[in-house]
């Protein structure tokens, strides 16, 4: 988008319509110069960002994975120690009510 440069009739008149209008044509050649290399400038610097931010994220990504491979083999460890637990306070449970049975039955025997 050009400058839409605006000069005094003064300075039109001082100079020249010429001599003006090719400072304008000047300033807008310029411009748009100045336009079209910041916008290479930005461009370059957001294809940098753009790296480093994929860089970055595969990064994270990889520490997240290693992490949860990490959590899941402890959750399997500790889920296997409670199971194991569980099976210890079941047969401690059954063989206690199997002796109250026994002992239940051979006191009905007694008693008759």
């Amino acid at each position: 988008m050009p400058v839409t440069a605006r000069l005094s009739r003064k300075f039109y008149e001082r100079f020249g319509d010429d001599l003006v209008n090719e400072l304008v044509e000047w300033f807008n050649m310029v411009d748009a110069t100045y336009r079209a290399d910041l916008r290479e400038m930005n461009d370059a610097n957001f294809a940098r960002f753009d790296a480093k931010l994929e860089q970055r994220l595969a990064q994270f990504e990889s520490k997240l994975e290693q992490r949860m491979a990490g959590l899941e083999t402890k959750l399997e460890q500790r889920m296997a120690s409670l199971e194991s637990k569980l099976v210890r306070w079941m047969f401690v449970f059954w063989i206690g009510q199997a002796a109250t049975t026994v002992w239940l039955v051979l006191a009905v025997v007694r008693v008759r």
